[in-house]
């Protein structure tokens, strides 16, 4: 039976789309998945409902998430009184730009993902170093790509930034699979 993968995302310049699309690739050839990838503005609650992994990714607007994404969050109040994402797999991913090296915030954006996802019961997946692209888009959260030149203008997504994109997608997806389609 497949695995059933949501990917929600807000893109602002096409990084955080190109991130979802590889994240896709890589659950898509690490194991039999059914993939919905579409914007945050167009999820709709069933979608969370009818899917076993569930993936959010954002940019960095201000240190935290999109408002798109934020607003599909809210809406999940309904789902959380009724337990209908409890036991479902989360992942998270981000891309962001702003000044000097540091990542503008993704962290706690990611940790505010990564917190709705628990409050709802559901079972995190994080980025483990050991995966590749890791150095060059990881953090233990999830991937991270850093969008934006030193004058905090947005660039376009890299090749490295895309491969660690792709093997956090054939993580996620393989630990979901055999969490929720191979029980002990």
């Amino acid at each position: 039976m497949p695995l059933n993968i949501l990917i929600s995302y807000h893109s602002d310049y096409n990084n955080t789309e190109k991130m979802a699309q590889a994240i896709a690739a890589g659950a898509k050839a690490a194991t039999d998945t059914n993939i919905i990838s579409k914007q945050a503005i167009h999820t709709e609650l069933d979608d969370l409902v009818a899917a076993d992994l569930i993936l959010f990714g954002t940019p960095v607007h201000m240190g935290s998430m999109a408002w798109q994404l934020k607003q599909l969050i809210d809406k999940t109040g309904k789902l959380w009184m009724e337990n209908m994402l409890e036991g479902k797999v989360g992942g998270v991913f981000a891309t962001g730009g702003g000044f000097g090296g540091g990542g503008g915030g993704v962290e706690a954006t990611m940790i505010s993902l990564y917190s709705n996802f628990l409050e709802q019961g559901m079972i995190v997946i994080g980025f483990p170093k050991s995966l590749p692209g890791y150095a060059d888009a990881g953090l233990q959260w999830g991937p991270y790509a850093r969008c934006g030149n030193h004058e905090g203008m947005p660039q376009s997504i890299s090749d490295s930034q895309l491969i660690a994109a792709r093997s956090y997608g054939g993580h996620v997806a393989e630990t979901a699979f055999q969490l929720l389609k191979n029980p002990l």
